[in-house]
């Protein structure tokens, strides 16, 4: 059976445009990338998200690139010189990274929700927090569970576990 993929039409391209060049400038918080939904996400995998955006997260985690890259399995030399010929990620390499800007969105979001995030740094918060051993995870570091797409979604929902109480 043959299929029909719809390019991306101008106006959804100039949207994902603008949303790079807010997030890049810093106009947008990383966080603005969790609500998006699950369409929305796939076809910005697809597209490739700007290798520039690993700066940014590097930045507000406040971990060198190095450490970014390896938590998340990205060749240091690929990504290097993405950043330096301004390209976009791969497919698997746009996954990995929007996937750890979501995790920090996911925690904005959480604390936002459940009390005074004044004053409280979401992905500094990640970052730290991805390096301590979790029970929950058999005493694994979750920043051991970053470099693969299970192990994202076991990390979000450990997140989410811990949010809603079910932390165990």
């Amino acid at each position: 059976m043959k299929t029909f993929t719809r390019p991306p039409s101008s106006a959804r391209t100039g949207k994902r445009n603008k949303l790079w060049r807010d997030l890049l400038s810093r106009r947008l918080p990383l966080a603005s990338l969790y609500p998006f939904d699950a369409i929305e996400r796939v076809e910005l995998v697809k597209e490739g998200v700007p290798a520039g955006l690993l700066v940014l997260i590097s930045e507000d985690m406040a971990i060198p690139k190095d450490k970014l890259y390896a938590t998340i399995g990205l060749a240091r030399a690929t990504v290097n010189r993405k950043l330096r010929e301004q390209q976009v990620l791969s497919q698997d390499e746009s996954e990995r990274v929007l996937g750890i800007a979501r995790l920090v969105g996911q925690v904005s979001t959480m604390v936002k929700e459940s009390g005074n995030p004044e004053g409280f740094d979401a992905a500094k918060w990640v970052a730290a927090w991805l390096e301590r051993p979790q029970p929950a995870l058999g005493g694994k570091r979750p920043a051991e569970l970053m470099d693969t797409a299970d192990g994202r979604s076991i990390v979000s929902d450990l997140i989410a576990r811990m949010q809603s109480g079910a932390y165990a």
